[in-house]
């Protein structure tokens, strides 16, 4: 029997970084699959389109209409080398039953890495101190110091993602005290991960760092207002590696313009911030061009995912990670 027949549909430029030669050989070995990219589903010369069976997919990849499938008579799976579906799985794939994996897993672990290491800078209070040790030129008294430190303090975590489920994972070894909101949540769930289930007000007013880890939907638009970042503690820290769209930009500059609140901000809405925007100068922010996820060397990661998920579905096995219609009213 012929091996499947599959393509890769994403812009070009990704497919060498996400599936480098080593796993191209690999998926080789399973798959009838040219070693080129498009934004859509085209078959070189020499395949035919109706054979095919499985589309790898990856950032820039065109909508999966009813039109495009309509002409990939054959296709059952559908395999994306990055996080979120949502972009390009069209109501006609579910309708078609097609299979549809991700490899948000493997991108959930770069992201997790870099929570971990804001969250630690955040509870040594390191935003504010640099900009006052880059003023003074001199080392701080026991005065700035007395009320820093990672031993004790209260991580909020708003979602209990896999994100954020990873996060608490990694948190597992400090000093820490961790609490989580997700609506979605048991008390007996939150306590297998280890964190305690608050409801958000009290959360966000009781944490020393917040880090959001919550989906963009129309419900978690502006989940942090004025009013709730208001509720955070003098001197507490937030942390949105998720979506800008999870807090209210203006309010969020108001009060980091105080100096009452520090931020690392890898996201933000809008992204990029315009020019003018003071989150781009202020001391007690570290702003971040969305690098919390898989870039350069852990691009890799993702498209070894899909490789193993190739091998599970060749061998007659379940996919690890498939995405399901009714998840996506509350996944990324």
């Amino acid at each position: 029997m012929p091996s499947p027949a599959a393509l890769f549909v994403m812009d070009p430029v990704h497919l060498p970084r996400l599936f480098p030669e080593p796993l191209l050989d690999r998926l080789a070995t399973l798959l009838r699959v040219p070693r080129q990219a498009a934004p859509r589903p085209v078959a070189p010369d020499g395949m035919d389109p109706a054979e095919v069976e499985l589309l790898i997919t990856g950032w820039g990849c065109a909508p999966l209409t009813a039109e495009v499938l309509a002409g990939l008579p054959k296709l059952r799976t559908v395999l994306h080398a990055a996080g979120s579906v949502k972009a390009h799985i069209t109501p006609a794939c579910w309708d078609r039953g097609l299979v549809v994996c991700s490899a948000a897993a493997a991108n959930a672990l770069p992201v997790a890495e870099f929570t971990l290491a804001a969250i630690l800078l955040c509870g040594k209070d390191a935003l504010r101190l640099r900009g006052r040790y880059a003023d003074e030129c001199r080392l701080p008294g026991p005065e700035a110091t007395a009320r820093i430190g990672n031993l004790g303090r209260r991580v909020g975590i708003v979602g209990a993602s896999r994100i954020g489920r990873r996060v608490i994972e990694l948190m597992r070894p400090f000093d820490l005290e961790v609490a989580v909101y997700d609506p979605y949540l048991s008390v007996a769930e939150g306590r297998e991960l280890g964190a305690r289930v608050l409801p958000l007000d009290e959360l966000v007013a009781t944490s020393a760092v917040l880090s959001l880890h919550a989906p963009a939907l129309p419900e978690t638009r502006h989940l942090l207002d004025a009013r709730r970042l208001a509720l955070m503690p003098d001197g507490a820290a937030l942390v949105n590696t998720a979506r800008g769209a999870l807090v209210d930009t203006p309010a969020l500059t108001a009060e980091l313009r105080t100096g009452r609140l520090s931020a690392v901000l890898d996201v933000t809405e809008p992204e990029p911030l315009p020019a003018g925007s003071p989150l781009y100068r202020l001391p007690n922010v570290l702003l971040t061009p969305h690098i919390a996820g898989a870039l350069g060397t852990e691009l890799e990661r993702l498209g070894a995912a899909v490789a193993e998920e190739v091998e599970r579905l060749c061998s007659g096995a379940a996919p690890r990670y498939r995405v399901l219609r009714e998840d996506l009213a509350r996944i990324a």
